[in-house]
């Protein structure tokens, strides 16, 4: 018996999917693939799986769901269509971020304009909330904080600021918006205080560089901090610092790592305080580590420059630039997505391939040796993981 599925089995689920193929002519259902992992069963496992969020083709209604089931040594892909077989156009356009708080799974999907609200365990919707081009979604207090681009998917110099919308997690409504700086898209709750990466990428080459910073109680913007044109993450870690990265203009500033720290330890006033002279294109904090690969144009190449980084976050030294130790790295085309295993180090890195096809997923060992890879849907991209 499945431990992600609330004591519904996934035998179960395909024996439902096939019934209402057999009661529904006139539509059809399509079924997850399953697939065994190359692991061994571990009931007592926590993290007991790890949802996959494909992003698929901008205008091709592909965004999926994958489910890494560590418990049971299973992989489901499209699982989301099969538990929902009556939600028309399924997940939607463009999947742009997952998370899990408290017992519901959100997935934020861009272009179809929403925020998709499920059951944690077993994928089944619970509802929908309406956000224009939304992007990144973070929680605390019983509420979560959506990014939102606002205006319409569109490169436009006149392109309009962004917002932050505040969503009580209880009803799915909307109790507050306020409004940031152009195109955000990452965000952090620190404190009592929302952090956001304001990208202005719809505005180029006239690119935004601030972090907004938004007071929780009253939903206001209270300061804009300059770091970088074009930012796109921000994390925090376990000292209070905040690691934010730039995506620079792929010409004549590059991307680059950023860690903010605050003036005083009771103020949400932040500054600067370093630079990491390396590229950075999606990064996620495990421990003491931050783990982070690049995808840079090399224009002198005129090709790809890939690296696989980690980073002390206390020293704030690059500990090396190449975590995959054993060579298996050449295997990946496109690097998409990263996350961190905290109960036993796993390194899981998605692949894009050539965004039109299905991707992998590759898992490697804290060490960096390969362990195993698998096929998923098109563009992996976020990753978030379940627990008990």
């Amino acid at each position: 018996m499945t431990r992600y599925g609330k004591h519904i089995t996934i035998g179960a689920f395909i024996a439902i999917a096939c019934l209402l193929a057999a009661c529904r002519k006139d539509e059809m259902i399509m079924p997850a693939e399953y697939n065994r992992l190359p692991i061994a069963t571990d009931p007592d496992c926590n993290p007991i799986g790890m949802y996959l969020l494909n992003e698929g083709n901008m205008g091709s209604n592909k965004a999926t769901i994958d489910f890494a089931d560590f418990a049971n040594a299973t992989y489901a892909r499209n699982l989301y269509a099969e538990r929902n077989p009556t939600v028309v156009k399924e997940l939607g356009d463009v999947g742009n971020d997952i998370q899990i708080y408290g017992s519901k799974l959100y997935a934020v999907i861009n272009c179809s304009h929403k925020v998709e609200v499920m059951d944690a365990h077993s994928l089944v919707r619970i509802g929908q909330i309406d956000i224009p081009n939304c992007r990144y979604i973070r929680f605390a207090g019983g509420n979560a904080y959506v990014s939102a681009y606002v205006g319409p998917v569109a490169i436009d110099p006149e392109a309009q600021p962004g917002a932050v919308y505040r969503v009580d997690t209880a009803t799915l409504t909307i109790t507050a918006r306020t409004t940031v700086g152009y195109q955000p898209d990452e965000l952090e709750v620190l404190g009592e205080y929302i952090y956001v990466a304001n990208s202005g990428g719809y505005r180029a080459p006239d690119y935004d560089n601030t972090v907004s910073v938004i007071e929780i109680n009253s939903m206001r913007q209270v300061q804009k901090i300059p770091v970088a044109i074009n930012l796109h993450r921000i994390r925090k870690d376990n000292y209070g610092k905040l690691w934010v990265t730039s995506r620079g203009n792929e010409g004549s500033i590059p991307s680059r790592l950023f860690v903010m720290e605050r003036q005083k330890a009771d103020s949400y006033e932040m500054s600067v305080t370093d630079t990491i002279d390396v590229p950075c294109s999606e990064m996620c904090i495990q421990g003491d580590s931050l783990y982070f690969y690049s995808l840079a144009w090399d224009n002198a190449n005129g090709k790809n420059i890939v690296s696989y980084g980690m980073i002390d976050v206390r020293t704030r030294q690059l500990l090396t630039d190449h975590f995959i130790t054993d060579g298996s790295e050449k295997e990946i085309e496109t690097p998409y997505g990263i996350q961190v295993n905290p109960q036993n180090g796993d390194i899981y890195i998605t692949d894009a391939k050539n965004y039109v096809s299905s991707g992998m997923l590759h898992c490697y060992s804290r060490e960096g040796k390969k362990k195993w890879s698998i096929r998923t849907g098109d563009i992996p991209a976020h990753m978030t993981f379940l627990y008990r």
